[in-house]
């Protein structure tokens, strides 16, 4: 059994089990609930053809990140359970255990036998405990990283089982010697008379060729089965997350390392193995767009300064590597200036780049010249010599290699040592081609160990090093879940090789890596607790990047209502940084939120003065002109919006629908002016770039309300039908076509219907109550008309118009103490209305509570002294009470 595979899987599984309970944050909502991917109506070819957010990879503000497999896993989440994040953080967890475990098989596999178990146990226990996998795990975005290690890991063991195999075929003589067995019998047969004694010979060799040759043929097939399969995982790793591609690259070292002294034949897997990685990576790039990311992203490959370019990107592996030493601090974002940069040569940062590379390649020369061979071990294809002894003797003869003169009569076969045997033949020469070699290693060596931990350090790291191309990003956690294992194996190698070298002082090594062990796990817990909802994820990050950790937690905030801590996080975002867009806008809706109309339109055009195609600011400093009277300009603003380019944006699709929703806005402005003809152009103009996401049936419905207000009642019939068409469940659509041929009085029947399917749809929409109530006023059904106004304003009790509107309805009904009920809930939303308290009044009247009516009469004229109507109700209330 293995215990170190069930003992670090079990750690992973209990140290991640808290993040069952944890939510959507940060980038997940993007990945999973706004991603169009994961809607049944997507098919299921889209995916492969869109990036990891649903943008199309044709589309200039894709992000590049083509990961189909990941998507495909969150869409089956989505079919079982929805947007329950349970089942999506359980399969998170699931896979880490699944990549610890393999991570533990691999450890065992190439590590020295002596210290396999020990260094397998306390790597696995390593890996599974290292708080940097929080970011891979806790964020079920980071299932692209994990799905990626497990497909690379997969690969890298299908490549080694290749090595394997194809060192048993052309190193153990079992398999080998039949080809040469041929060869030596035609030119033995060329040399040599013939006689019945080599006939014989000549059978027995022929009968052990075909059986040697149906195992050799079974081996082959293993051979290249598995490098097949190994190539194949890599590209599967890859269609995970583009670092899966890497693998083939750790292959690569591995098999030279392992098979250092192999001949020519055994370089035929590097040779194919660097084929495939060039087509694979052509085959990922080719006619690909390579985004372009925000200055904020990634502010060193925007430097102009060719040596600060270079000294940052230089620290940055650095940085990257002391998190795997020491994991603290960790944080959600480290773009901007979390990490500064390097911008002299004077900068101590560049001391501490020239210790660790220069450590680095210190190491890969000593341990690689402690790899060279030394003459006489490794012997490869060299002639073969018999020696002739005395026959008379009987002395054995051997058979020794031309060049180092080592003795290798146990390697050849039973076909070859007989044919060599000087009591058949006494001819003095005889050529021997069997393989003379020692078999290479199954495990490395603790040098080819050390190296092939600096490979799985670094070759999975390359990707972001900005060495090939820029990325969106300074320090990323969820990256280093690969470059860990390299680390965590290059711990365990030096931890178990201490452990067998010091044995006296195994106690004391055994409660300083259980200390270390607890601490990593203490702070991996910790961590994921951060992870559980986004509050607590920026208030964590707040120390590393104050800007876009206080600009998110506004947002948090804002949205949980808590305003005054929401505003003061923006404030303080923009304190640290002023030019950030999306705080500007954020700050903004809050402001418009409570009717600070001036600040609001300051912070709107601050947002676009920062981000010229942030289309929703303009959208939203519309609606502020709007409220403040200014009508004309918010006409400016939203026709602005229609120019916007939204080339290179990365969310394209919330431009697109910002623009026809610009359109909307307007086309209402102009129809709130009258201006119907021209709202109806913009409205038809919006119908025409309607993008696929956007929901169609809003447009058809505005298109159709505005036919019907120009009475073209045939085409906005049409329209209606379209609308419900395009979205069965839009109530607004069955409301508007209720009511468009409810004046058609023979239609009248089949309006209800539709009033009454709106009705059934949303039991729970106050609007569908309220306009049903005018459908039956129109039919003079005021009784029925009044319990509808009644349901909507029950619905929404803090509508104002609702309240007044189920007060007259009530009292069109002849139901006055219910019409003073809602009357008096009027009054309380708005006690300085002089016109509600004249309403109340005059209800209060007509249920002869004089006095408390004749209180509301006199406030409502301390509000309008001059309102006649309120004036002669008071008067003759007066005569009654005299």
């Amino acid at each position: 059994m293995d215990y170190s595979s069930i003992l670090s899987c079990c750690l992973a599984f209990i140290l991640y089990s808290n993040t069952f309970e944890a939510g959507f944050v940060y980038d997940d909502r993007r990945a999973i609930i706004t991603n169009p991917d994961l809607q049944p109506s997507t098919p299921w070819l889209d995916i492969f053809l869109n990036d990891f957010w649903g943008t199309p990879m044709s589309d200039s503000g894709s992000h590049g990140s083509y990961r189909p497999l990941a998507v495909i896993t969150f869409r089956l989440n989505y079919l079982l359970h929805g947007y329950e994040p349970f089942g999506y953080h359980l399969v998170n967890v699931i896979l880490h255990v699944i990549a610890t475990g393999l991570f533990v098989k691999i450890t065992k596999k190439i590590l020295p036998k002596s210290i396999a178990d020990t260094s397998a146990t306390i790597s696995g226990l390593l890996f599974a405990a290292h708080p940097i996998h929080t970011e891979a795990v806790s964020a079920i975005v980071g299932r692209a990283d994990l799905l990626s290690a497990i497909a690379f890991m997969l690969s890298f063991l299908t490549y080694v089982s290749h090595v394997k195999y194809r060192n048993i075929y052309y190193f153990t003589p079992e398999y080998s010697a039949p080809q040469y067995d041929l060869r030596f019998l035609k030119k033995w047969q060329k040399d040599i008379l013939k006689t019945a004694s080599i006939k014989i010979v000549k059978k027995s060799a022929e009968i052990n060729i075909n059986t040697q040759r149906r195992k050799t043929t079974y081996v082959y097939v293993k051979v290249w089965s598995h490098f097949v399969a190994s190539i194949v995982l890599a590209v599967v790793g890859m269609l995970c997350k583009e670092t899966g591609i890497c693998v083939l690259g750790v292959s690569f070292i591995y098999d030279l390392i392992i098979t250092s002294y192999a001949k020519q034949k055994q370089h035929r897997s590097l040779l194919l193995l660097s084929l495939c990685t060039l087509a694979t990576l052509s085959a990922r790039f080719y006619g690909g767009i390579t985004p372009d990311f925000a200055r904020a992203d990634n502010p060193t490959a925007k430097e102009d300064c060719l040596l600060t370019r270079t000294f940052t990107f230089l620290y940055l592996p650095v940085f990257n590597f002391l998190l795997l030493v020491y994991p603290h601090p960790l944080s959600f974002d480290w773009s901007m200036e979390a990490v500064p940069r390097v911008t002299g040569v004077l900068d101590p940062r560049n001391s501490v780049s020239l210790i660790f590379y220069g450590t680095i390649l210190t190491t890969l020369y000593v341990c690689y010249s402690r790899m060279i061979p030394q003459k006489g071990k490794h012997c490869m294809k060299h002639k073969m010599v018999t020696i002739k002894t005395n026959q008379r003797n009987k002395k054995e003869t051997s058979t020794q290699c031309a060049f180092c003169h080592e003795t290798f009569t146990n390697l050849h076969s039973s076909t070859c040592r007989f044919a060599n045997n000087n009591n058949n033949n006494n001819n003095t020469w005889s050529a021997c081609d069997c393989m003379a070699v020692t078999s290479p290693r199954k495990n490395l060596t603790f040098e080819g160990t050390i190296i092939f931990s600096l490979t799985l350090l670094v070759i999975p790291f390359l990707p972001a090093t900005n060495m090939f191309f820029y990325v969106g990003f300074v320090v990323a956690e969820r990256l280093l879940y690969l470059p860990s294992a390299g680390f965590c194996l290059l711990f365990g190698l030096f931890a178990a090789s201490c452990w067998k070298r010091y044995a006296n002082s195994r106690k004391h090594f055994s409660v300083v890596f259980f200390v270390v062990l607890l601490a990593l796990s203490a702070k991996t817990v910790w961590r994921n607790f951060d992870w559980y909802d986004e509050e607590a994820l920026f208030r964590a990050a707040v120390p590393v990047n104050p800007p876009k950790a206080l600009g998110n937690l506004g947002s948090v905030l804002n949205t949980a209502g808590r305003l005054r801590e929401a505003e003061t996080a923006y404030r303080e975002a923009l304190a640290y940084k002023p030019n950030m867009a999306d705080v500007h806008y954020n700050l903004g809706i809050l402001l418009q939120s409570e009717k600070r109309l001036d600040e609001a339109i300051l912070s709107f055009q601050r947002a676009i003065h920062f981000r010229s195609t942030l289309a929703l600011a303009y959208i939203n400093l519309a609606s502020v002109l709007v409220e403040a009277k200014r009508s004309e300009e918010a006409v400016n603003i939203l026709n602005q919006v229609a120019m916007l380019d939204g080339t290179g944006l990365k969310d394209r699709r919330q431009h697109d629908s910002a623009k026809v929703s610009a359109l909307i806005q307007l086309g209402d402005l102009y129809t709130e002016q009258g201006r119907l003809h021209r709202a109806l152009e913009i409205y038809t103009e919006a119908a025409t770039s309607i993008p696929d996401h956007y929901p169609r049936q809003k447009v058809f419905n505005v298109l159709g309300r505005t036919l019907y207000l120009l009475n073209r009642h045939e085409e906005a019939e049409r329209w209606y039908r379209a609308a419900m068409r395009a979205g069965p469940d839009n109530v607004a659509s069955y409301i508007g076509y209720g009511k468009l041929i409810a004046r058609n009085v023979s239609r009248s029947s089949e309006a209800e219907r539709w009033f009454r399917k709106a009705q059934k749809i949303a039991p729970n929409d106050p609007a569908v109550y309220h306009n049903y109530g005018e459908f039956l006023v129109y039919r003079h059904q005021f009784s029925e008309a009044a319990d509808m106004y009644e349901k909507a304003a029950e619905l929404a009790p803090d509508d104002y118009q609702l309240s007044v509107a189920a007060a007259i309805a009530m009292r069109q009904a002849s139901r006055p103490l219910e019409a003073e009920k809602w009357y008096r809930r009027a009054v309380a939303l708005k006690p300085t209305d002089a016109q509600n308290l004249s309403n109340l009044g005059a209800i209060l009247h007509l249920n002869g509570k004089y006095k408390e009516a004749a209180k509301n009469y006199e406030a409502s004229l301390q509000l309008e002294p001059n309102d006649s109507i309120t004036l002669t109700n008071l008067n003759r209330l007066h005569s009654l009470m005299t």
